[in-house]
């Protein structure tokens, strides 16, 4: 089945190809395109003047100091409760087979 894939993928590349190559073949033979003209490259404006030093900033405030909070302690956690076990039995218990009761008279 891949095979049979590439052999119609192949056909239709070798397809696509043909048309291709007319069109090529038949821009070569048109006479050449005209040159572009040259056009004045576009002077730009000057830039503004750079300030060579910094203004002087005011300081930064500082910061007020936090006051320090009591450690704070935890109750102990509860013990959590056991989860009881199930006994799960490891053979299937057999049904009596019953049987139709006997034809009445």
């Amino acid at each position: 089945m891949a095979s049979f894939n590439c052999f119609i993928v192949a056909l239709f590349i070798i397809a696509l190809s043909f048309p291709g190559g007319k069109a090529a073949r038949h821009l070569l033979q048109l006479p050449p395109l005209p040159s572009l003209p040259n056009f004045p490259k576009p002077a730009l404006p000057p830039l503004p003047p750079q300030p060579t030093t910094q203004p002087s900033l005011p300081p930064l405030p500082s910061l007020p100091t936090m006051p320090s909070l009591p450690k704070l302690t935890l109750p102990p956690l509860p013990s959590l409760p056991t989860i009881p076990t199930i006994p799960i039995p490891t053979t299937i218990p057999s049904i009596p087979f019953l049987s139709s009761p006997p034809p009445g008279k």
